[in-house]
């Protein structure tokens, strides 16, 4: 039994199916989570991460499905009503209002004085480690300065739901490093639920307990960052995890990549429909046909494409097998790499790693 107007445990946090119709786009999307945890939502452009927070903010109407928090049907409900606080990409703070304002705009508008929504401002700016910022306008504000600003407005009113859109989109490198670290903390001591979009995947590694990837509107996959990045089942994700990726058919310890395709050997054993997936890192190039190699793996490719990424120079292949490459500068070199050359790639068996698909 519970106590009069206490939640019942069991229908505390987020349940959502958000489904939105737009013309030739549909959005259909699951979405569940306990008070704590944090959610991001990652796909490529137009994948409908946007639409998906709008709609959990009241700003998109749903055309279907259900949206409750705490066990409260929230579909009819006006945005403004909302137990719902939001960071924008662009955090959309009133350029003519001191930090300290912006902040206690929200507490004024649910119903506190001036002075104890000030109070409560400033004890959010606080918190935040801005307080000596409190009379500054946003145009004086530096960018991590004013993300936080808009943190601190959104988690005033005492939220239930914080949707945050691109919240470090907006900040350079260096900057976004540390306000990345600052953001989890802050998250680590939310005791709602919060949601997440962005498509950076360190954003999302870093700030989620969970990821639901989303593509053509649908959810393609989800699960904890970690789970994600060991068995990615979509070329997106696979990308964001930096993995060579491939679907095929195992039969023992040779994963086919079709009937007449290229095989990729494994040290697990399966059988029927599989990925198989290797890191860039994990392939090796030769100009010549390596002299009596006992890699199984072995694929002759044409450089198509070179590009820095971070430390090392990352070959695009193409050929039996298309696949991504990484190698340092310094070998890139002495291989004379160049867009057309022929190399070989090989792999480790070792170093693949196949799953049921």
């Amino acid at each position: 039994m519970t106590d009069a107007g206490t939640t019942p445990r069991h229908t505390r946090g987020l349940d959502a199916r958000l489904v939105v119709d737009r013309g030739s786009f549909r959005l259909d999307v699951a979405l569940t989570a306990a008070p704590g945890d944090v959610v991001a939502l990652l796909g490529p452009n137009g994948a409908g991460k946007t639409t998906a927070l709008r709609a959990l903010a009241g700003l998109t109407p749903l055309t279907g499905g259900h949206l409750r928090l705490d066990g409260a049907d929230l579909d009819r409900v006006p945005p403004e009503s909302r137990p719902v606080g939001v960071v924008f990409q662009d955090y959309l703070l009133f350029p003519h209002l001191s930090a300290l304002d912006n902040v206690a705009f929200g507490p004024r508008c649910h119903g506190a004085g001036k002075a104890e929504a000030r109070a409560q401002a400033a004890a959010w700016l606080e918190r935040m480690g801005i307080a000596e910022h409190a009379a500054s306008k946003p145009r004086r504000l530096s960018g991590g300065q004013a993300q936080r600003v808009a943190l601190a407005r959104a988690l005033a009113t005492g939220p239930r739901l914080l949707l945050l859109d691109e919240p470090l989109a907006a900040l350079d490198a260096r900057t976004r490093l540390e306000v990345r670290a600052q953001l989890r903390r802050h998250l680590v001591g939310f005791e709602a639920v919060a949601v997440l979009v962005t498509h950076d995947p360190l954003d999302a590694m870093v700030l989620a307990d969970r990821l639901v990837v989303v593509e053509h509107g649908r959810v393609v996959q989800e699960g904890t960052p970690a789970a994600i990045a060991r068995r990615p089942r979509t070329d997106y994700v696979a990308q964001l995890v930096g993995l060579n990726l491939y679907r095929g058919t195992a039969d023992g310890h040779t994963v086919r990549l079709d009937p007449d395709g290229p095989a990729v050997t494994t040290t697990e054993d399966l059988r029927g429909p599989a990925f198989v997936a290797f890191p860039p890192a994990a392939v090796t190039l030769h100009r010549d046909r390596p002299a009596g190699s006992s890699a199984r793996n072995l694929w002759r490719c044409e450089v198509s494409g070179l590009e820095t990424h971070g430390d090392q120079i990352r070959a695009a292949l193409t050929g039996e097998l298309t696949l991504t490459a990484d190698l340092t500068a310094v070998a890139a070199a002495e291989l004379d790499l160049h867009p057309g050359a022929m190399v070989w790639a090989a792999v480790k068996a070792t170093q693949t790693h196949a799953y049921p698909a």
